[in-house]
């Protein structure tokens, strides 16, 4: 049954946060204050379907709430830990059935959570939380960083580090490992192997840049696009040459200029695209734009998209092996100053790789009550707390669908910065056959349906998925 929860309050006393490490671990009281205000739960457009969209950003938080309890989800067994981690190393696929009348006598349901929790991090530093990267200069501030002003130290660190992202690399381009990040304190880049998100090659995106990073990539020989940029000329040009269309005495001329330049005349910065002016006879008149002023524009323009989701990178196949050695010897990639200073990137990845940590996402249960209409009701919720990547949400969510009967909402909360991943590549092939992704990509890691939806061309764009519902064994969601 679908609810629509106007206000949360606790009923009793709270469950105590668990940690889905055996050593336990504090939870966030994030939810315990959600629990006081007014839940907004937008409007969801999408059609019913039987699965969502693969969502490639990076989620902090998610708040899944239904009528059915998650007492499934609460004090795990050391076995059924244990399990849940040999599951995962092993990567063990489990098929539940569609419905499972005792979640909480479910051995099977309780492994396979423990195995969705999982991921792995470097550098691994327990006194200092590693992500998100971007804007965490006030929650490192004040935590004990001794390289800071230790360069030997900083040098070792770093060469640990790119020891680390060479292997994921590799296990990325053996098809062993799916996809993984690298966060930066100024940038994210996401690396996805051949087969997924519609590409038969491997990809890199990076988000957000800046004119001096591209500028620097462009002088190491990397080939790269914006997608989003290329996106908005395209349909600047197809908008420009319908209200050309209409004109009626320059309409052809200026039509087939643009067509050949490949961009509207007034961002070419040759003189080509003003030769019209002399066909008319009135090139005296008109006063042309000096190459230094077209080269000022440009430049203005370039650096007006820095640390916009516009500014999006995209780089294909063997230019991704340049990237990995332009990261690993940029010196911009690490801050010189401030909180996070000599602090490697944090790489994350749904696989083991050499120097990574394993880590589990953090859960816990909460017990509430809603007022619907008037009236109060008793309403379930279960928090996940930590850097939520795209199989893990998918994990989740095929986990929920037959222990909480087919029907429960989500909240999701994205690291903005990431939501970006979502675009659309240009020139994938949207019909990238499913029996390719299986043989190329079947030790990768992933649950065959997870496979699936990630292999699916991204269509979500600049945006993610923040709330996302099913009702009836069918999803809707709103981004």
């Amino acid at each position: 049954r679908s609810f629509s929860p106007q206000l949360l309050e606790p009923a009793g006393e709270e469950e105590p946060a668990r940690s889905a490490e055996p050593s336990g671990g504090a939870a966030t009281p994030a939810l315990a204050e959600d629990l006081h205000v007014p839940v907004a739960v937008p409007e969801v457009p999408s059609s019913p379907r039987h699965e969502f969209p693969a969502d490639w950003s990076i989620k902090t938080r998610l708040l899944f709430m239904s009528s059915q309890p998650f007492t499934w989800a609460e004090h795990l067994k050391a076995q059924e830990e244990a399990q849940g981690f040999a599951q995962h190393c092993r990567a063990k696929e489990t098929n539940l059935p569609q419905s499972i009348q005792e979640p909480k006598l479910s051995t099977e349901l309780r492994c396979a959570f423990q195995q969705s929790l999982v991921y792995w991090l470097h550098p691994s530093l327990p006194w200092l939380q590693l992500f998100p990267r971007i804007g965490a200069d006030r929650r490192i501030a004040g935590k004990a960083v001794p390289w800071s002003q230790d360069e030997a130290l900083q040098q070792v660190l770093m060469s640990d580090w790119s020891v680390s992202f060479t292997s994921l690399y590799n296990l990325l381009k053996a098809r062993l490992c799916p996809y993984f990040y690298v966060c930066t304190y100024q940038f994210t880049v996401l690396f996805r192997a051949a087969g997924l998100a519609g590409s038969d090659v491997i990809t890199a995106v990076i988000s957000p840049t800046t004119r001096g990073l591209r500028e620097a990539m462009r002088n190491e020989g990397i080939e790269f696009s914006l997608p989003l940029v290329e996106e908005n000329r395209t349909s600047k040009q197809k908008n420009s040459k319908v209200n050309l269309e209409t004109e009626v005495a320059d309409s052809l001329e200026v039509g087939n200029s643009t067509e050949d330049g490949g961009e509207p005349a007034p961002s070419d910065d040759d003189d080509e695209s003003f030769s019209w002016l002399e066909e008319m006879g009135v090139q005296d008149k008109v006063k042309k734009p000096d190459a230094i002023s077209i080269k000022l524009r440009k430049e203005n323009h370039e650096v007006q998209m820095d640390h916009k989701p516009e500014s999006l990178a995209l780089v294909k196949g063997t230019n991704t092996f340049t990237l990995l050695n332009f990261l690993i010897n940029c010196k911009s990639l690490v801050a010189v100053a401030g909180p996070q200073a000599g602090l490697p990137p944090t790489l994350l990845s749904p696989v083991a790789f050499r120097g990574g940590t394993m880590q589990t996402l953090k859960a816990r249960s909460i017990n509430a009550k809603a007022r619907v209409h008037l009236a109060y009701e008793d309403i379930f919720s279960l928090e996940i707390v930590g850097p939520v990547m795209p199989h893990s949400l998918h994990s989740l969510t095929t986990l929920l669908k037959p222990a909480q009967k087919g029907t429960f909402s989500a909240v999701l909360y994205t690291h903005e910065p990431t939501a970006v991943f979502n675009t659309r590549l240009g020139n994938t092939d949207p019909a990238l056959n499913k029996e390719t992704v299986h043989k190329d990509l079947p030790t990768c890691g992933l649950h065959r349906k997870t496979l699936d939806q990630l292999s699916q061309c991204p269509t979500l764009g600049k945006s993610s998925i923040r709330f996302l519902e099913m009702k009836d064994y069918a999803y809707t969601w709103k981004s």
